[in-house]
């Protein structure tokens, strides 16, 4: 496993911690529809959340949620319309990113509700 590997699979078990802490349920991770995968699919009172998580090592070439591609969010919104259907869900959705940096010091997460 590469190291950038590793850095994405740190950052999503960061995001699902920091999601259960604000009392979300995780319902699946890395949930895979052909070519899309989405990170986690979360539910909060009523709203099923899907989750892209962007990790990085530093800051050096922008926020880590600025490289979320207009491909990759309608590849998320295909896949959240095929995991509805499978679920037969009827709840309110969102999509949300969050975004990780970790360095030696500490690690910043930012949580960006609604974020397409």
């Amino acid at each position: 496993m590469n190291k950038a590997h590793q850095l994405g699979q740190q950052g999503e078990s960061i995001a699902q911690n920091f999601l259960s802490q604000k009392n979300y349920t995780i319902l699946e991770s890395n949930w895979r529809w052909h070519k899309a995968e989405i990170d986690i699919i979360a539910q909060k009172n009523h709203t099923l959340i899907f989750v892209e998580v962007k990790t990085r090592s530093s800051q050096k070439f922008g926020q880590p949620s600025e490289f979320i591609s207009v491909k990759k969010q309608e590849l998320m919104k295909d896949a959240a319309e095929a995991y509805i259907e499978q679920q037969n869900e009827n709840s309110e959705i969102r999509f949300d990113i969050i975004s990780i940096v970790i360095n030696s010091k500490e690690n910043h997460i930012d949580h960006i509700e609604n974020a397409f």
